[in-house]
């Protein structure tokens, strides 16, 4: 009799210790949901500091919390050391007369300098919200200019591997020889200008792991709403992996197969799209075409995407798959190659990343308001397209030197006649030195159409290859 007392108590324990394994397991499985964040900001006529209460501190775990951040002095210092300068000292010289404060866009006859301090279609929106498009700034706050930097260990990592990353005879990167961080520190030389868009192409946007959530709304050219969709997004970095451990490759069937970086997006909204899937594998190999599929959900079968539909529409919105975070097209010599022209190197006044999440849409006019504006030192790059078959002639993209971040892309159809805009807005963690999506704008002038992307993202180091695979695929269309 005691001894079965002791079995059942046993078995009590046992089974209480198993149930208690997956619960901890989904704490550490941390995230804000779409139904937390929208008690905190709404999409239209909200100016509340929402990021003051969603912070990495608030929102994280105190273990992974103090593993993320790190001494904002020496990140200050070391990626300063790393690219050469600090944006507050190379700033100033254009419109001096225009110094920080408030302005309207009737100030734009008393200060001519905005038209030189701006690119042309940020300068042509700062005016009122009109028809046909939406993100007008017709009121800016003008902001000393910030030193922005990136988190410890991928400055560390970028110091170490100087000299490593190599480019053949025509510019192209030679995969095999990038290591980790950002392989061009200070872009310089011939192909100065492959090597800016390397640094974006092995960004670490969003860290190395992170749970997007993206509410897309679309608007016709008399700005009334046509779109209302939400989407969520599982990124991961598989190669060049500093800040989350594994380090260096994700796992040995990353380093087998050349992978470089993956995400999984299921589209919640609107209804007709719900439970339809999108999976891209990214390999390292500019020539080995990318594992692009997707699961549609009301035909319950995957689709395997080719090369070229890549520049099909992503639902709802106006721009190609290519075109997601601005630009995510791989460069490559022979799958429609580009003439690379740096033209331009110097100081515009743009939006500031996102501090405290303040800013805003309004309802009336669709406009930006309550931004921060400041003079940042960017590199403007022309893309010309070489082959004839790709659905855009030629793409102009702003790059900051400093973060080496794209703030705006123009892009232009094979008629010369300008196609598609797209403008990304970021939220900055100064305590982590890493940059999260905010806005994303993209404005057709063909189809006069706009939509905006309202953007959320958490770290997630807990993230597998489960929620990423081919089976995570169908499985999240469910």
């Amino acid at each position: 009799m005691e001894k079965a007392k002791i079995l059942r108590a046993l078995l009590v324990f046992s089974l209480a210790l198993f149930l208690l394994i997956p619960t901890a397991r989904a704490e550490e499985r941390f995230r804000v949901t779409f139904e937390e964040l929208s008690k905190h900001k709404g999409f239209f006529d909200d100016p509340r500091p929402f990021l003051n209460e969603l912070s990495y501190k608030k929102i994280l775990p105190p273990n992974v919390y103090s593993k993320s951040t790190f001494d904002v002095g020496t990140m200050k210092a070391l990626w300063a050391e790393l690219i050469g300068f600090k944006a507050p000292d190379v700033v100033g010289k254009i419109a001096p007369e225009i110094q920080p404060g408030t302005y309207t866009y009737k100030d734009k006859e008393k200060y001519p300098g905005f038209k030189e301090l701006m690119y042309l279609d940020l300068y042509n929106r700062f005016k009122p919200g009109e028809p046909p498009h939406i993100g007008n700034f017709p009121e800016i706050k003008v902001v000393p200019t910030r030193q922005y930097y990136w988190a410890l260990p991928i400055a560390e990592a970028t110091k170490k591997n100087i000299g490593f990353t190599k480019q053949d005879e025509n510019g192209y990167l030679l995969y095999s020889s990038y290591i980790a961080g950002y392989p061009f520190p200070m872009p310089s030389g011939k192909f100065k200008a492959q090597q800016i868009i390397y640094n974006w192409e092995k960004r670490y946007f969003a860290g190395e792991n992170s749970y997007r959530i993206t509410q897309m709304r679309g608007f016709t050219k008399n700005l009334k709403m046509d779109f209302d969709g939400l989407s969520e997004t599982y990124s991961f970095r598989l190669h060049g992996r500093v800040l989350t451990p594994p380090y260096g490759w994700f796992d040995d069937r990353a380093k087998q197969g050349g992978e470089g970086k993956g995400y999984l997006m299921k589209f919640l909204a609107p209804r007709d799209s719900y439970g339809t899937v999108v999976s891209n594998l990214v390999y390292l190999d500019p020539n080995h075409f990318d594992q692009f599929m997707i699961y549609v959900n009301v035909l319950r079968r995957i689709r395997k995407m080719s090369a070229t539909d890549t520049q099909d529409p992503v639902g709802g919105q106006d721009m190609i798959y290519e075109d997601v975070d601005g630009f995510q097209q791989k460069l490559s010599p022979t799958r429609y190659p580009y003439k690379f022209e740096l033209i331009g190197e110097r100081e515009y006044l743009v939006p500031s990343p996102i501090l405290d999440g303040s800013g805003y849409l309004s309802s009336k006019g669709i406009e930006f308001r309550n931004y921060e504006f400041e003079r940042r030192p960017l590199y403007v790059i022309k893309l010309t397209q070489l082959d004839k078959n790709y659905l855009y002639g030629q793409r102009i993209l702003y790059i900051d030197k400093e973060t080496f971040l794209l703030y705006h892309i123009e892009n232009y159809d094979q008629k010369g006649r300008l196609y598609r805009s797209c403008d990304l807005y970021c939220q900055f963690v100064p305590e982590a030195g890493v940059f999260h999506g905010y806005h994303l704008l993209s404005r057709d002038y063909l189809d006069l159409h706009s939509s905006l992307g309202n953007i959320f993202e958490t770290p997630t180091p807990w993230l597998t290859r489960e929620e990423t695979s081919l089976q995570g695929l169908v499985t999240k269309g469910k």
